[in-house]
């Protein structure tokens, strides 16, 4: 279970990082739950690896329900403020009459959709 939740943390941190960002609050708040849920499970994982756990007197069935509870609360907000941010791809930013620009380009768009999943 760790080795999921690092693995898919990192990954949603270098898409949503490889992306220009249209809405810094939205990404800025997905960007903050994936890395500090990579974070916390790296030291959660430490704490098991090296035995303190065994020092520690926590119930840690309910410690680990509770992570895994609160990480898929602030994981499912992330991926509506994801989502909400990809679907701005069809609304075009108009910086005059002449010249239209989509807020998120067909490149930006694909890498959302990825880091949305």
């Amino acid at each position: 279970v760790f080795h999921s939740l690092q693995l898919f943390g990192t990954i949603v941190w270098i898409l949503v990082a490889s992306t220009r960002v249209p809405l810094a609050l939205l990404q800025g708040w997905v960007m903050f739950v994936a890395v500090t849920a990579w974070f916390l499970s790296i030291v959660f994982l430490c704490v098991f690896l090296f035995g303190y756990a065994n020092r520690i007197a926590v119930n840690w069935n309910q410690m680990d329900f509770l992570f895994h509870g609160s990480t898929f609360v602030f994981y499912f907000g992330a991926f509506l403020l994801q989502a909400a941010t990809t679907s701005l791809h069809h609304f075009p930013c108009i910086f005059n009459s002449t010249t239209q620009e989509k807020i998120v380009t067909d490149h930006e768009y694909n890498i959302s959709i990825a880091a949305s999943v």
